[in-house]
């Protein structure tokens, strides 16, 4: 039996895909299980096969990286799983570390710190993801979930609390069930992984978009919901002096021109945010 199965999902990234397992492969073990579960990619995978042609690729054609989690448990036999995202780039010791922890807790969730792909300064959104994004510290402690980016469980585990479901915020939502079953879920920062930050205004924009829209799936429907939705919406421009100090205050960012441009793109951000909501309140899609 395997000692434990590494599953790393991707779609369209294969630039991404070959920085993590460079970083990882030096890692491996015998007995480690890894695979990378396609999602049905319309770039060509054959300079990463060529590549590494001991990596085990299978191709998940329902989208989501929720359908290829779930494939990659169904298709190993470990009984640790652990999961990494395809634009991860594992710590030199992440493996070990992972092996090491891995019987501490039911789930456990690692640190993901944040770079830059391009040379400084920084932009507002570079900025903007040097203080907010990946905050898994606080994720698994305040709000009793872990983003799957980094994220180890066991087969026992996954098989009691279901698998992911693709269209909601999979992390929250399946981390969620786990502890609502009673599976611990534990911080661990010495399990540590980096993670690009989102590039542009673009980029930024449209992953806020995509966690919006699956947030609200996990909010529900209902009146009473829709409701409480709206006074989030509504809450959303006063966030914006709540975290400005968070900005002002930052160690990660270099200057002033980068924490006038963070707090720009979090005004920018949090007023967009405010209209879908609202627009989701009222039944209409974003």
């Amino acid at each position: 039996m395997p000692d434990a199965a590494i599953i790393i999902p991707h779609y369209n990234d294969t630039e991404r895909l070959s920085r993590c397992l460079k970083a990882l492969l030096p890692q491996l073990l015998p007995s480690i299980e890894l695979v990378v579960v396609d999602n049905a990619s319309s770039s060509d995978l054959t300079p990463v096969r060529l590549a590494h042609p001991n990596v085990r690729i299978l191709v998940e054609p329902q989208k989501g990286a929720a359908e290829a989690r779930n494939r990659g448990v169904r298709e190993t036999s470990a009984e640790r799983l652990f999961f990494l995202d395809c634009d991860c780039v594992p710590a030199s010791d992440w493996l070990a570390t992972a092996l090491r922890l891995a019987d501490q807790a039911d789930v456990i969730g690692g640190r993901i710190s944040v770079f830059d792909e391009t040379p400084p300064p920084r932009n507002g959104a570079q900025a903007f993801e040097a203080v907010f994004a990946f905050d898994n510290r606080t994720y698994v402690q305040e709000k009793g979930f872990s983003v799957t980016a980094n994220l180890l469980t066991r087969r026992d585990v996954f098989n009691a609390t279901g698998p992911f479901i693709a269209g909601l915020s999979e992390d929250l939502d399946w981390c969620r069930r786990a502890t609502a079953k009673g599976f611990s879920l534990v911080y661990e920062d010495s399990l540590s992984v980096a993670h690009p930050s989102r590039g542009d205004w673009a980029a930024l924009s449209g992953k806020w978009r995509r966690l919006t829209k699956e947030s609200y799936s996990v909010n529900g429907a209902r009146p009473l919901d829709r409701v409480r939705w709206a006074l989030r919406a509504i809450a959303m421009p006063v966030s914006i002096l709540a975290h400005a100090p968070r900005i002002l205050s930052s160690t990660a960012l270099r200057d002033r021109r980068e924490r006038v441009a963070a707090v720009a793109t979090l005004a920018r951000l949090r007023m967009l945010r405010s209209m879908w909501m609202l627009k989701q309140a009222v039944g209409m899609a974003i």
